[in-house]
């Protein structure tokens, strides 16, 4: 019998391994894996719906028409480190004010001092939403009375512009009497005091006077009440009409973002002109007409 050939053997094997795997493809185990924008919209509602658990989500996939194990929901939360359902429902004062921000306004007394020492005080109001600031009023004896004449006059300039907001945040200053709050409770505006020390419940208006003092009282030498006045009312204009802001995407509160202007190759200086308010204090710049 004549020997066989171990080069003959190996192709022989290898054309048996071939054939065997031509004719026997593997089953896939398992489920099928999940479709990407099935996945995408439990991903979506998870955040939308912090009270949703997992089941509560399969759910609502199910009236949508998407079937779906419950068990594969928690298994894509639990992949992107989504906690559960009592976890993601605590909502912080941040999350409230961004949720409520159109409902909202936010007042606070500031104290600045006038060139001779004297004590000046400033009432100014701002808009959550908007971030549109109202200079009240200024005086060097804030009494309970004068804070209740301008809650009226704030009133009147919130009827004007029909505000939707329902609440004011203020802090617990004994100027802001049970008088101002009755006034403001009859024209459906609900008072919310801030906690004793903690000013960052009324972040905004602590944010925009910081803001006031470094761009304005820091730099101007203020002489007397009416000169206050003056250079705080030019500096709401200034802030309102043109002072871009981070959350409104560098808009001003009153003045939406221009349309972005084309600049041919071959301009390469663009005619730019500057406005000086309050004697150079602060500048704006417009492109010339």
């Amino acid at each position: 019998m004549a020997a066989v050939n171990p080069a003959r053997k190996v192709e022989h094997r290898n054309l048996l391994k071939r054939r065997h795997a031509a004719t026997c493809v593997p089953k896939r185990r398992g489920r099928p894996p999940t479709l990407r924008s099935i996945r995408a919209l439990v991903l979506r509602l998870a955040p939308e719906n912090s009270s949703w658990g997992y089941r509560r989500i399969h759910g609502e996939l199910t009236v949508l028409g998407i079937k779906i194990a419950a068990s594969t929901v928690w298994e894509i939360l639990r992949e992107h480190g989504i906690p559960p359902a009592p976890e993601r429902q605590s909502t912080t004062w941040a999350d409230f004010l961004r949720s409520q921000a159109a409902a909202l306004l936010a007042c606070d007394l500031f104290e600045t001092r006038t060139l001779t020492g004297a004590r000046l005080y400033v009432f100014a109001v701002i808009e959550h939403s908007t971030r549109r600031i109202q200079i009240l009023g200024a005086t060097a004896h804030p009494t309970a009375e004068w804070i209740v004449q301008l809650g009226r006059n704030l009133l009147m300039d919130l009827q004007d512009a029909d505000s939707r907001a329902k609440f004011l945040i203020q802090d617990r200053d004994s100027k802001f009497t049970a008088a101002f709050d009755t006034l403001l409770a009859d024209a459906g505006l609900k008072v919310v005091t801030t906690g004793i020390q903690i000013p960052r419940m009324n972040s905004l208006t602590e944010r925009w006077i910081q803001t006031c003092r470094r761009e304005l009282l820091d730099r101007t030498l203020i002489w007397n009440q009416s000169h206050l006045l003056r250079a705080l009312r030019e500096f709401e204009t200034f802030y309102n009409e043109h002072r871009p802001h981070r959350t409104l995407k560098q808009a001003a509160p009153l003045r939406p973002l221009p349309e972005p202007i084309n600049v041919p190759a071959h301009i390469r200086h663009l005619e730019v002109r500057r406005r000086d308010r309050l004697g150079g204090t602060l500048h704006e710049y417009r492109h010339a007409a």
